[in-house]
Order: structure tokens, then sequence, then C-alpha cells
């Protein structure tokens, strides 16, 4: 009754026990659970470098078997399609050229079957887009699938030597690469993926660098019908003195290795 009457006649009431803990209550942030159990380990594992790198081996091993069964190059020398005429003959080889690339085709037979098809002109411009096309693709695999795996491996002088080269001067490394054949195209490419090189200073130095053999293996393939004309000449001294300066190049460059 006391209590009451303190209460009606405006004397402060106490606040229950409970209600006052409730009020001071501060809100406590859960964790959430980290995903476990047979799911996370299969995507950990199918995430992990290794086995991207056994992907990117798998992938590569069913473009070649498919180019050893369909032979693609001679598909698009001597099957190309009638029907496909103008720019859209010269964008679809273009990539139909930057895909076999990938798969290991020699650019060189590509590069006459462009000249043969489409004439110089039309046949640089395709060769040079596809070339573009197949390295930035390999490249892309490369770095995704195969760098994380492959980088601790670089431990020979000579790999080191390689990457130290593409990783410090990649576009100067590149264009190198490309001006001197020697190097295979597709082993080039997935050299730079394993490197810190950057993705703009490759494609630049591969457009730049291939130019001078490509436009020299498509003239040569759009003037073989005539072998002794000085196009058709030009074109061979073009391709072969590169070559002779790649050796020379590749030879000093093992010299120099190996003093060290």
């Amino acid at each position: 009754m006391l209590d009451d009457a303190t209460t009606r006649s405006g004397g402060t009431a106490t606040a229950p026990p409970r209600a006052a803990a409730t009020e001071l209550a501060v809100p406590v942030t859960v964790p959430v659970p980290v995903p476990s159990g047979f799911a996370a380990r299969c995507t950990r594992t199918l995430l992990s470098p290794w086995s991207r790198l056994s992907l990117l081996v798998v992938l590569l091993a069913a473009a070649a078997s498919s180019v050893l069964l369909f032979e693609p190059q001679n598909l698009m020398a001597n099957g190309w399609p009638p029907q496909v005429e103008g720019s859209a003959a010269v964008v679809l080889f273009a990539v139909a050229y930057g895909l076999v690339t990938v798969a290991f085709v020699p650019r060189p037979l590509l590069n006459l079957a462009a000249g043969a098809l489409f004439g110089s002109e039309w046949g640089i411009g395709a060769a040079l887009a596809g070339t573009v096309l197949g390295a930035g693709i390999a490249f892309g695999l490369g770095r995704l699938l195969g760098q994380e795996a492959l980088r601790p491996l670089l431990r020979g002088r000579w790999l080191k030597a390689a990457d130290g080269q593409f990783s410090k001067h990649g576009f100067r490394s590149m264009l190198a690469v490309r001006l001197f054949p020697g190097v295979p195209f597709w082993a080039a490419n997935y050299a730079a993926a394993v490197s810190r090189m950057g993705y703009v200073p490759f494609l630049l130095a591969t457009a730049l660098g291939s130019i001078p053999n490509t436009a020299a293996y498509v003239v040569a393939g759009a003037r073989a019908s005539a072998p002794t004309s000085p196009a058709f000449l030009i074109a061979l001294a073009c391709i072969a003195v590169p070559a002779l300066a790649g050796v020379v190049v590749a030879w000093r460059k093992r010299h120099h290795l190996r003093g060290h």
C-alpha cells in the first residue's frame, strides 16, 4: 500500500531488476561459421594452384589432340568455305588462327595460308590479328591456371635468367623474341605468362615484333605461284635473315650464361 501511495503521489518508482538488465544489455556480434566439410574441401582442392595447372595441361592436351585429328591448318588452307567472302572471311580466319595457335599449330603454315587465301594486304591483317588473339588467349590461360604453381619451380640458372628478363624487361624481351624467331610461339606465350610481365606490354610487343616475320610469310604465300618474282625472293630473305640472327643471339646468350 505504501508503494502504491508513493507512486501515486509522484514518488520515484524503482524499475524491476529484469527490466534494467534488458536496457543495459550490449548486443554481441555472433561470428558467422566458416563453411566446412566435404564441399569446402572440394572447393579448396579445385581452386588450388596444382589443380588449375592440371586443368591447363588437360585443356592443352585436348587441343593438341584435336589438331592432330582434324588438322584445322589444312582445312583453313584448302577447305575454306567459298561462300564466306570479304571482311567476314578475314575476321573468321583471324579468330580461327588465334584458336589453333593456342593448340600448337605452327604459325608459318597459317601465315602462308593467309597469303594464299587473301593476298598480301588482307592476309597480313588477318595473320597479325590472329597472332595477337592467340597470344592473348595463351597468356591469359597460363597466367590464370599455371603461374602460381610454376613460379616456385623456377630454380635453374636458365629458368631464372629467362624469368628475370621477362619480369624486369618485359616489353623489350618479348619484342626481341618476336623479332628473332627461334623460341616457339606457344613457348614464349606461356613463359611470359609464368613471369611477372604485364598483359599490355606483352600484347604490344607481340603485335609490333610479329610484323616483319608474319608479313614475310604472308607475302611468300601470296606469291608462291611465282617463285622467281622479286617479291617472293625478298620475302624468303626476310624469313632467313631474322632466323639466322636469332641463332647468333641465342648462341651469344648461351655463351654469356656459361661464363657466369
